[in-house]
């Protein structure tokens, strides 16, 4: 769903006039219009207007990339983005009824305070709640990503498979100075080989130790009771021979730690998802709120630089159902309100819009595409 503001000096608009020219000449109806009253803020110098509106320029595509961050981040965690949009609130209302009632939030921007006061409140604000926002989504990937790899280690075969569910203590030598237990998973296509050749691979392996453990598809898992002065030359002699060698030391604690891991990792998990699924909504939430006040705010700073003063102002935002009517809306205002814009632009006898290449001073200042109205179009989010 877009909208379009425009922003008409009150001098030379009369409001009724304005509402019956939406209604009649762009295919509207009453209910696609809403008058929006601003407060008049504290105006500086123009050279800080121009910097001012050069600011809230940025800030504007910056919030908007904040606010299409945190929808990303909820798409990811719910799966479901028509269902996600849907549901979403500002400020606790439907999203197309806060745009369309708005009300500038003095309680928390207050009009006394400067434009570059306003400014820096709004951009601190949303730009910490962004970066608190992808933070702890990174975090929260990290530990998803190593519940991932714990999960591929527990559902995989024998050659990858964690092993602390499948080994027992008495698979194992226990502190023996001289002897040690190596843990090998061997293709099922090469079992009868490695039981007819491990015993001569390298020096000093223990006769008839091996030990089948458990068995997969495609693996055996074995164990070789070999002597630890020798363990290098026989794992090497494994690897050539494609045993895979399982490096794992029985320990009862550790044990109980990687058996604890996975479900300590699948609550950490749930708990952050949890947080960011709130965090995410707070922060769709605020910094629309954001979003939109500096986009009425940037409406005031482009209208005091085309209008100039006194800076009274309509502003009315215009609900477009259908795309295919922006251009009709477009063009329609332009006829309607070139007359502001002096010999910028100008209407032929035939009723074709006319562009003076030579537009006044302001047009250096203010948008690069000019136009005789202030003019932006706001997407919902």
């Amino acid at each position: 769903m877009s909208y379009i503001l425009l922003s008409l000096p009150e001098s030379n608009s009369d409001n009724e006039s304005n509402l019956n020219f939406f209604e009649n000449n762009l295919n509207l109806n009453s209910k696609n219009i809403n008058k929006i009253n601003l407060p008049v803020f504290k105006i500086g110098t123009l050279d800080s207007l121009i910097l001012q509106s050069e600011e809230l320029s940025k800030l504007d595509n910056q919030l908007n990339l904040s606010i299409i961050k945190s929808l990303e981040i909820l798409n990811s965690l719910l799966g479901d983005s028509t269902s996600t949009q849907l549901n979403l609130k500002i400020d606790n209302q439907l999203k197309s009824s806060y745009l369309e009632k708005f009300q500038w939030k003095n309680s928390i921007y207050r009009i006394e305070k400067s434009i570059d006061e306003l400014i820096n409140l709004i951009s601190n604000n949303s730009i910490q709640l962004d970066n608190d926002l992808r933070n702890s989504y990174s975090n929260y990937i990290n530990i998803k990503n190593n519940l991932i790899n714990l999960k591929r280690k527990q559902n995989g075969d024998l050659s990858i498979k964690s092993l602390h569910e499948i080994v027992k203590k008495d698979d194992f030598i226990q502190n023996s100075d001289y002897l040690k237990t190596i843990l090998l998973a061997i293709p099922n296509s090469i079992e009868n080989e490695f039981l007819n050749t491990y015993e001569t691979i390298s020096k000093f392996v223990v006769p008839r130790s091996a030990n089948l453990i458990s068995k997969d598809n495609e693996f055996s898992l074995y164990s070789v009771i070999i002597f630890k002065k020798f363990e290098n030359e026989f794992l090497h002699a494994s690897r050539e021979n494609k045993w895979i060698p399982r490096d794992f030391t029985y320990n009862d604690s550790t044990i109980n730690k990687l058996k604890d891991e996975f479900n300590n990792l699948l609550i950490d998990e749930n708990n952050l998802k949890n947080d960011i699924l709130r965090l995410s909504r707070e922060a769709y939430s605020i910094i629309s709120i954001d979003y939109y006040h500096i986009k009425f705010l940037r409406s005031f700073v482009e209208s005091v630089l085309r209008y100039g003063l006194p800076p009274n102002f309509n502003y009315y935002l215009i609900k477009i159902d259908n795309i295919k009517n922006l251009d009709l809306i477009y063009n329609q205002c332009i006829k309607k309100f070139s007359y502001l814009a002096g010999n910028a632009f100008s209407i032929d006898n035939n009723g074709n819009l006319l562009n003076d290449s030579k537009l006044n001073d302001y047009s250096n200042i203010v948008d690069t595409n000019y136009e005789p109205f202030v003019i932006y179009k706001i997407d919902l989010l």
